[in-house]
């Protein structure tokens, strides 16, 4: 197994608050990953860490061999938990923009699969709906032969069938020699889809494991181990 991203030892402080305590993990190639924790458990700032957004206080983050920067970028499609596209951009404009920065973005196929939506290249942003809006980001970020796809809440406050569209869409049009890490804390509508899961707590790395292999030792769903190991922070409302 390739060796993709490879953490070593990451620590990452907002001031006196720690997001990231002494992360350690291997990452390898053709998997789908979910990165599992409950709000506020440091998944948004490790995946900004991989990324190059935010520089660890401390520790390594190495992506193919190289740290993040100019390389890695060519190598990553990022998609944010937040909207980052201006309202007054039409769907062509984010179109010319993918296809400016990033020379695996496949044009054709984010065409395509925006033309089976209804949704037209003249489209503005601010006019389509929310649900919408998240589609087509995540089609521009599907339509790159990446190595790493880093997906943050891609399901977070979408109704149930367009779950099912950004699932299939994940599952269908990744690059299968590259790997996806999901971030969700909403584990029942993705197990379904994923090889691997890691799960993190106020920063911290408690399990990475094949699924099948933590089925089988547990006896349980991922949906239902992730909701024993975090009752407190599912149900409390952890930050």
């Amino acid at each position: 197994m390739a060796e993709l991203v490879k953490c070593s030892h990451l620590q990452k402080k907002y001031g006196s608050k720690e997001a990231l305590t002494d992360v350690s993990v291997t990452i390898g190639s053709g998997k789908i990953i979910g990165l599992l924790g409950p709000n506020g458990s440091g998944k948004t700032t490790l995946i900004k860490v991989l990324n190059g957004l935010l520089q660890p206080t401390q520790g390594e983050v190495l992506i193919c061999g190289n740290k993040p920067g100019i390389d890695s970028k060519a190598k990553v499609s990022y998609l944010p938990d937040k909207m980052y596209f201006a309202d007054w951009m039409k769907v062509k404009d984010l179109m010319e923009f993918f296809e400016d920065f990033y020379q695996d973005f496949d044009r054709r196929k984010a065409e395509e699969m925006c033309q089976t939506l209804g949704i037209s290249m003249n489209d503005k942003m601010k006019k389509l709906s929310k649900g919408n809006k998240e589609k087509v980001q995540l089609i521009l970020v599907m339509s790159r032969k990446a190595e790493l796809y880093l997906l943050d809440e891609p399901i977070a406050g979408v109704d149930p069938a367009a779950r099912d569209f950004i699932l299939d869409t994940i599952l269908n049009n990744y690059n299968e020699n590259g790997t996806v890490v999901i971030s969700t804390h909403l584990i029942a509508d993705i197990e379904k889809i994923l090889d691997e899961v890691i799960f993190i707590q106020k920063g911290k790395i408690l399990v990475h494991e094949q699924v099948d292999n933590l089925r089988e030792e547990k006896g349980k769903s991922i949906d239902s181990l992730f909701r024993e190991m975090f009752k407190a922070d599912v149900y409390g409302g952890g930050q």
